[in-house]
């Protein structure tokens, strides 16, 4: 079994090592819920209602991944951290209290969630015939919290490992086993939108179990043990330290969630329920064309990580050009596309001409400026790869709360802009956002690279005399 060695090699190589079966995995794992949205669509009769009333079902969906960013992205550079430094111990330890805490906060929110599920919806904005259809979809959903979490949760740590094409494997055996299950449940046993849960939920299980099974068996450096739970109790100090880390990928998708759901109550205010339905598919064709970004930025982060551990200041920087260079060529390339093909995108979702004729021009909108997404996905990533937990939250808050939110609620009412108002929102704060984190990531982190880069020649010359 290969492991990817980050001290050695060209940067791009080891990035490319682990930045392409993580893209695998996570496109892959998009299928989880993208195919239960193609499916959803096609419904007869009711699927454009059945895809709006699963989309109110998003905020649930996105909190979870939340928690599960908490833990694995907060978890994942400490442990890479600690390799680079050679302290096997250390990284153990991080995993395993990750572990501990994944399963712990994800017993919590099934129980919240089966609670207040219907409650939250209304308040969401769910009409009566919406209710009908993310009710039964969201609670057999939330049944699988646990699975979700550790499938996903964990897959930091095997990365962190050099072992991403596992990572990629698991995620590939669960999404197969989803789109295989998903039209047996959906239309062969009549199950509706409850089957597509049904699908995703045994789907994550066997993606959990493959994920726990690989870092308990004693072929990895890092071990999961039965005495998780005990070490939870007793590193106090380093649950803080990975809550803190992992706090900007938590919020971003508690963010998100926030503002899916103004989202859905301006569009309802301004357009309908089609329009709510709308924002599901451009949503959707966002987490499709978002994927590689994200997978190129996380891939570089473990490799970013052990080099800062190391000391490689020059590696690091290199890690950085190469980041931001392949995000930023993809995200021109997709919007581009994006601009010239509106309706191919579209059509995965919904073959409805309604939908259609409503949708494209949102997806113009939306998509505008997503070649400045590449960097607020550079900028994170390096503030999250180092350590720097203040300035890895505030920009997550700065984009999502303090631009979209407000533009959100703003623009609709002025200049006649309606429904528009809603779509322009997020290009506005992906140039505003994007340049602010980048900028600020360059004039922090390069002269602190120069400073070790100083540091280490002094040693060395120290150690000649």
């Amino acid at each position: 079994m290969k492991q990817i060695d980050f001290s050695n090699g060209r940067v791009a190589k080891n990035i490319a090592q682990t930045a392409l079966p993580m893209l695998a995995a996570q496109l892959v794992h998009l299928l989880y819920n993208i195919v239960d949205r193609v499916y959803i669509g096609r419904l007869p009769e009711v699927g454009t209602a059945a895809l709006g009333a699963v989309g109110l079902c998003f905020p649930f969906i996105i909190l979870i991944t939340g928690f599960t960013n908490l833990y694995g992205m907060g978890g994942g550079p400490l442990c890479a951290m600690a390799r680079g430094r050679h302290d096997t111990r250390e990284a153990e330890a991080v995993m395993n209290v990750s572990c501990a805490l994944l399963i712990v906060t994800s017993l919590v929110l099934i129980l919240l969630g089966e609670l207040l599920a219907v409650p939250l919806l209304k308040a969401f904005g769910s009409s009566e015939e919406y209710l009908a259809f993310n009710v039964p979809y969201l609670r057999v959903y939330l049944l699988g919290t646990t699975f979700a979490m550790l499938g996903t949760g964990l897959n930091p740590f095997i990365n962190a490992e050099g072992f991403s094409h596992v990572a990629m494997k698991s995620v590939l055996v669960g999404a197969v086993l989803n789109i295989l299950l998903d039209p047996l449940f959906m239309f062969v046993f009549d199950w509706g939108v409850q089957g597509a849960a049904v699908a995703t939920v045994i789907s994550q299980a066997v993606q959990a179990f493959i994920a726990v099974r690989f870092l308990s068996s004693g072929r990895t450096e890092l071990t999961l043990h039965r005495h998780m739970f005990k070490e939870l109790l007793a590193r106090g100090r380093m649950i803080t330290n990975i809550v803190t880390l992992g706090l900007a990928a938590f919020v971003m998708q508690l963010t998100n969630a926030l503002v899916n759901l103004v989202c859905n109550r301006m569009l309802a205010a301004y357009g309908g329920d089609l329009y709510i339905s709308v924002m599901t598919v451009v949503s959707s064709v966002r987490q499709v064309c978002e994927t590689p970004t994200a997978a190129i930025a996380e891939g570089a982060s473990p490799v970013l990580s052990y080099n800062y551990g190391a000391c490689e200041a020059g590696r690091v920087r290199a890690g950085m050009r190469v980041t931001v260079l392949s995000c930023l060529i993809y995200t021109t390339v997709m919007w581009g596309l994006i601009f010239l093909f509106p309706e191919f995108f579209i059509r995965i979702f919904s073959s409805d001409e309604s939908m259609l004729e409503a949708a494209v021009p949102a997806l113009h909108l939306y998509f505008f400026a997503f070649a400045f997404q590449s960097l607020q996905h550079t900028g994170q990533v390096v503030f999250k790869a180092l350590g720097k937990r203040v300035q890895n939250i505030f920009f997550s808050v700065f984009r999502k709360v303090i631009l979209v939110v407000p533009l959100t609620l703003l623009l609709p009412g002025v200049f006649g802009l309606g429904v528009r108002g809603v779509f322009m929102a997020e290009p506005i704060s992906n140039v505003v956002g994007g340049l602010a984190c980048f900028i600020t990531m360059l004039a922090q982190i390069l002269p602190e690279l120069k400073r070790m880069e100083e540091r280490k020649a002094a040693r060395a010359a120290e150690g000649g005399v």
